[in-house]
């Protein structure tokens, strides 16, 4: 797996590992406390302003506003500024976007379904897909009828997936069916799911459609064709002919070995029919499975889902932002000397590492430039120091006062 910058653990438990660092300090961890409950109320006020912007410029390509909201937007939502603006919340966040080399990967592999999905990319102007968090779990999976094999699978633990679709025009010239979804011409779809397999990925795009795979096809049509035309030839139709050409010259015919003949060429049919059954089964197995995954991910894995997805995403945003500020500023503050980017990187990653068995990729350029852009950072030729708890507390004051 790739290191992510992304800090599995939440803002209150950063907060305590690193007041226990000056415990003995009270008035230490007196201001620790409160600058940083000042700082919190600070940044979601920054992300309520991002919420606004985002519901502003969103609106008139929101599926679930009716028309007559929709059109009250014309001339007012900016998409390209909504684009500008999702993109920065999901950097804030620390989500990352899929590659089409990985993509591409998971729409060839298959986990858990075992299954060829079809999608319409036509439908899609652009289309995106932004991952966080990773984990490996065990998972049993069925190799034939009676053997399930444990398999290891690498599973995304948020997943916000991106539509942007084509126009009407576009869409009738491609000939392209959005089927019973009740999606408008030209609006955007979000949504965002959790815990999705890494190579499962096609399984969230909503025009996803089972189809077989070679292989299947291959199981199906050619024992049945090549094995119906046999046993067809060699034994069925010829006991027939002969039972008719004798019975319309008025031969005497061997009417027990005929029968026998018939009978064994038709009890093959009828194992080579229940060969054929069983291989269609599967397939329409699969596409139970398929269904049920989808029901899953529709009731238990979604976490919200266009102008809704927003509350996620800006939660995640504050959250990430927020945590990479504590650590920058309570290692900086411990530190008997300023220090490089790079010095205060390897130190906070190693404290990951042999405090929390974590590894991740810190994004110390991040969080310096927000201890900057608070007063709380100063850069002197290459090398950051934090200014003290007290004087901190005055500062971040004056910067909550400024805002109102």
């Amino acid at each position: 797996m790739n290191r992510e910058h992304y800090i599995p653990f939440n803002k209150e438990f950063l907060l305590e590992q690193q007041i226990a660092t000056f415990s003995e300090d009270q008035n230490k961890v007196d201001y620790f406390i409160k600058l940083f409950d000042i700082i919190e109320h600070y940044y979601h006020y920054e992300a309520f302003n991002l919420n606004r912007n985002l519901k502003q410029n969103y609106a008139l390509f929101d599926p679930d506003l009716s028309h007559k909201e929709r059109e009250s937007f014309i001339g007012k939502s900016d998409f390209s500024v909504f684009k500008e603006t999702l993109v920065t919340v999901l950097e804030h966040g620390n989500y990352s976007r899929i590659d089409k080399e990985t993509l591409d990967k998971a729409f060839k592999d298959s986990d858990l379904i075992g299954l060829n999905l079809a999608i319409d990319f036509n439908a899609f102007k652009d289309y995106e897909l932004y991952v966080r968090g990773n984990h490996k779990a065990k998972e049993k999976v069925t190799k034939f009828i009676f053997w399930k094999k444990e398999i290891e699978i690498e599973y995304y633990d948020r997943v916000m997936i991106y539509l942007n679709y084509n126009d009407a025009d576009y869409l009738r010239e491609k000939k392209v069916k959005l089927g019973k979804m009740p999606i408008e011409p030209g609006s955007v779809v979000l949504k965002i799911f959790k815990r999705v397999p890494k190579n499962d990925l096609e399984t969230i795009f909503p025009n996803a459609i089972p189809k077989m795979s070679t292989t299947d096809k291959l199981l199906l049509w050619v024992p049945g064709i090549f094995g119906g035309v046999s046993l067809l030839s060699t034994t069925v139709i010829p006991a027939l002919i002969r039972m008719y050409a004798a019975y319309k010259s008025g031969e005497t015919l061997d009417l027990l070995n005929s029968k026998a003949s018939l009978n064994q060429g038709l009890i093959a049919l009828g194992i080579l029919s229940a060969y054929l059954f069983r291989q269609y089964s599967n397939f329409v197995n699969k596409k139970i499975k398929y269904s049920k995954m989808l029901s899953d991910s529709l009731y238990f894995k979604n976490l919200g889902n266009n102008s809704g997805a927003f509350y996620s995403l800006l939660n995640s945003s504050e959250e990430e932002v927020l945590k990479e500020t504590i650590l920058a500023y309570a290692f900086l503050e411990r530190s008997k000397n300023p220090l490089t980017a790079d010095e205060l990187d390897y130190q906070i990653e190693s404290w990951f590492m042999t405090k929390l068995n974590t590894d991740l990729d810190f994004d110390v350029n991040d969080a310096l430039l927000k201890l900057k852009n608070i007063g709380l950072g100063i850069e002197t030729n290459g090398k950051w120091e934090v200014i003290s708890l007290d004087k901190a507390l005055l500062k971040i004051d004056e910067l909550w006062d400024g805002v109102f």
